[in-house]
């Protein structure tokens, strides 16, 4: 400390101590090096820090020091950032387009986006020619979808360049898992876009636009440790008001090696239970029949947000399972999260996707079973059917542990309701391996897959330690046969409902016909019937309108769709007496 005053005491020439800083050496016996001896003998360090503690801070100095000149302040913790004009985060840009790229996370990710930017006094549009900032929420899983925001970001450069001179300048901004994975390629190397926000950053939507509209590029593509916007209630933009979407948790853990979403979301957080009972009552209030519960892992959901949530059970995974990391102790798991969502609404169907089939006790399954309003379909995400090339992506199991699960599925819920994602033409992939999901796709006979040839990703396991060694033309034609027997499979997995009766939620006219109205069953399958007048057990007649549900006696069947005969408007608790 003595060093640290004799640098205090050897100032430059002319530069004379503060008053301030004067008075405060004096009291700590630092004025002089005869007093620090003194202060040593009489308190000694301790003295030193009571009183440094007590002493003015670095403010006191700088305002001694440096006298504040007309017009200007010191920053206080509300005052705008010092490089932005105050006029320029006063004025926000009036309308705001968004467009949505990718998953159903991403869908979510546009509504709390729009209530961040909506609290903030900005006006949305649906009409392009309108929009003074134009917001696209993207994703980043496989090369073509990115592939598809160049090509509209090139469109919309065009568009920025043909602004009328009169009109304030477009702004043009990449939200989301894009916006992460290639922030520098976005700002630097093709300057197509005026501001990036990464999937944690969109509380710095209303700044950033104030930084870009200043003329500046912006960027905040920091991940964090425990965001899940909690606190903010997403506007829903379903365009039918039936259904919604409620993220209950962010980021994965999992690190398989074929996926980018650990290093675009980052790692695993889960909201607080409370926020999301609260937000889904709000969607029930408002009329809403029908909430997907989101999640890039959802059904390893785990809130530590109460401490009598720590004190629950370890993580038991499902037989034959395994995972990258430990095992996680505490805190409030999926099946209890289940419990108390469904209970909010009888009326209300709860979905949730996307699991992974580590994560499925038989709490869920049991839960499943016994409630009405919780739908009989699971997704079962698999890959592969080739052992060999699961252990390759990391997944964590067998062929056999997997078909083990599903087996286990089906004695708890005969009826569900199946679906699945894969990948063709994965790293190493072989004709025997490529056959072996064919043959899964035959054993389990899936109602809906998601299937995709694989696209390599930078940062990922397999783009430092595999080789994507399968050709184009071989993946695409391995794609073309899983998407064909998948068809085969589902349209006879279907087949079982025909001459059975389906509670269908009406989302709306079927896109087809106007004289048909179209929506879905319990195990998430579109269902199209003729829009007809019904009754509903009261004596009241009339056809039956989003949001209803309504009681179909199912003809036709084919890979995609159910078709059949409307007998009467219902509800779930009614529904009931006809199974």
């Amino acid at each position: 400390m003595l060093g640290g005053a004799r640098l205090l005491c050897q100032r430059p020439l002319g530069w004379t101590v503060p008053a301030t800083l004067r008075a405060w050496l004096s009291t700590c016996g630092l004025d002089s090096v005869a007093h620090s001896k003194e202060a040593e003998r009489k308190g000694g360090l301790g003295d030193f820090h009571a009183k440094l503690t007590e002493g003015p801070s670095l403010q006191h100095f700088l305002q001694e020091a440096a006298p504040v000149q007309a017009g200007h302040h010191l920053l206080a913790e509300d005052d705008p950032a010092p490089y932005l004009d105050p006029g320029t985060l006063a004025e926000a840009p009036s309308k705001v387009y968004l467009e949505t790229y990718g998953c159903q996370m991403n869908v979510s990710d546009t509504e709390i986006a729009w209530s961040i930017l909506q609290r903030s006094g900005y006006l949305r549009t649906r009409r392009l020619e309108e929009a003074d900032v134009i917001l696209l929420v993207t994703c980043s899983i496989r090369e073509k979808a990115e592939q598809t925001i160049w090509n509209r970001l090139r469109h919309l450069t065009a568009l920025k360049s043909k602004r009328p001179p009169t009109q304030a300048p477009l702004r043009i901004g990449i939200l989301g898992c894009m916006a992460k994975r290639l922030k520098e390629k976005i700002l630097d190397q093709e300057r197509l876009v005026d501001l990036v926000a990464g999937p944690d950053a969109y509380r710095d939507l209303p700044r950033l636009l104030a930084v870009a509209r200043s003329g500046q590029q912006a960027a905040n593509v920091l991940l964090s440790l425990d965001e899940t916007y909690a606190d903010i209630l997403p506007v829903h933009t379903n365009g039918s008001g039936t259904s919604a979407f409620v993220s209950i948790m962010r980021g994965c853990d999992n690190m398989c090696s074929y996926c980018i979403v650990p290093f675009t979301r980052g790692r695993e957080r889960s909201r607080p239970v409370a926020s999301i009972l609260q937000e889904v009552q709000m969607l029930s209030d408002q009329g809403v029949k029908e909430v997907t519960l989101l999640g890039q892992n959802v059904n390893s959901y785990r809130d530590t947000s109460e401490v009598q949530f720590l004190s629950t059970a370890p993580t038991h995974l499902s037989r034959g399972f395994s995972t990258v990391y430990r095992a996680k102790q505490g805190g409030l798991r999926f099946a209890s999260l289940l419990d108390r969502v469904s209970a909010v609404d009888p009326e209300m169907r709860i979905r949730f996707t996307s699991p992974h089939p580590k994560d499925f006790p038989d709490e869920v399954f049991q839960l499943m079973r016994e409630r009405r309003n919780l739908c009989k379909q699971l997704h079962l995400p698999v890959q592969s059917g080739s052992t060999r090339i699961l252990e390759a992506m990391k997944r964590g199991y067998t062929r056999e542990a997997y078909l083990e699960l599903v087996r286990h599925a089906r004695d708890f819920l005969p009826d569900v309701s199946l679906s699945s994602d894969f990948i063709a033409g994965f790293c190493g992939e072989t004709e025997a391996d490529h056959q072996q999901t064919v043959s899964l796709l035959r054993e389990v006979c899936y109602n809906t897959a998601f299937i995709f040839a694989y696209s390599m990703r930078q940062k990922t396991r397999a783009f430092h330690r595999l080789q994507d060694d399968v050709p184009s033309e071989v993946k695409q034609r391995r794609l073309k046969e899983l998407m064909t027997v998948f068809r085969e499979e589902a349209a006879r997995a279907n087949a079982a409902a025909v001459g059975r009766l389906q509670v269908v939620l009406v989302e709306g006219l079927s896109k087809r016909s106007p004289s048909e109205k179209c929506g879905r069953n319990d195990g998430n399958l579109r269902v199209i019937f003729p829009d007809v007048e019904l009754g509903d057990g009261t004596g009241t007649v009339a056809r039956a309108q989003p949001g209803d549900y309504v009681l179909v006696k199912i003809s036709s069947a084919s890979s995609q769709t159910l078709k059949g005969t409307p007998l009467c408007r219902t509800t779930l608790k009614e529904s009931a007496a006809f199974y």
